[in-house]
């Protein structure tokens, strides 16, 4: 075991924010080898080898806090979570995806501060090309949808995303088409209350969803209705067309 000299000078308080510190370069460092791998070797690659490693990855993390945390496991989880009412566990999940918007955001606005908006939009589009079919993979993953599901797949999924649980958003089929409309999105109605125009959000729309759909299942071709800067109605703030192609 190496030397915990210097750990033991340290109190209570500066131990917890070296765990937290720790937990940080994990994560950096767990997000790289993802990056490197897709670099390398794909995205299809990259998805897949990153289902296999997590799996050990956060059974043998579990079990290692388990043990030293003295929480007890169900199901390969802690059973204080799964014991926990469904409002909780939902609540849970917004909670989630709350924290991931709001680490977007603190991104964008870094960047932007740092240099100037184009290199954060430029940023912020190319992140959604790859966190898109990321996203699309893991719910394709634990719905165990398939390879080739089509529309049907498509809307079952965009229920799923980690934007389903803090916009308000819509779908309807129309033909032989699916319509997706944003109805609320926070952050556009965040800079409407602001007294701001909309944030141009189109680039990004377009890289996210297409790539969404496409990872959904290849056929699916994307269109859009409007996204801002384009005009829209007071009813929602961006629309999408989906068809099978």
């Amino acid at each position: 075991m190496a030397d915990s000299g210097s750990l033991e000078k340290m109190d209570n308080l500066e131990l917890a924010g070296l765990a937290v510190d720790f937990l940080r370069r994990s994560v950096l460092h767990y997000g790289i080898w993802f990056n490197e791998v897709q670099h390398q070797l794909g995205l299809e690659e990259a998805l897949k080898t990153e289902s296999e490693v997590f799996d050990k990855f956060s059974a043998g993390m579990l079990k290692r806090l388990s043990g030293l945390l003295g929480f007890e496991m169900e199901n390969g989880l802690p059973r204080a979570l799964t014991r926990l009412p469904a409002e909780k566990l939902i609540g849970l999940l917004d909670a989630a995806a709350a924290n991931w918007l709001a680490g977007d955001g603190l991104w964008f606005q870094a960047v932007e501060k740092r240099h100037e908006m184009f290199t954060a939009k430029r940023c912020n589009d190319t992140c959604w090309t790859k966190f898109s079919p990321l996203e699309a993979y893991r719910i394709k993953e634990l719905l165990h949808l398939p390879p080739a599901g089509g529309l049907d797949a498509l809307e079952t999924a965009l229920g799923y995303r980690l934007y389903s649980r803090i916009n308000v958003q819509s779908v309807e089929r129309q033909g032989g088409s699916l319509i997706f409309r944003m109805v609320n999105c926070r952050v556009q109605a965040a800079r409407k209350l602001k007294g701001l125009e909309d944030y141009p959000c189109k680039s990004a729309g377009v890289a996210e969803y297409s790539s969404f759909a496409r990872s959904i299942d290849p056929r699916i071709k994307t269109e859009c209705i409007a996204c801002p800067p384009d005009r829209h109605p007071g009813s929602w703030f961006c629309a999408w067309k989906f068809r099978i192609e």
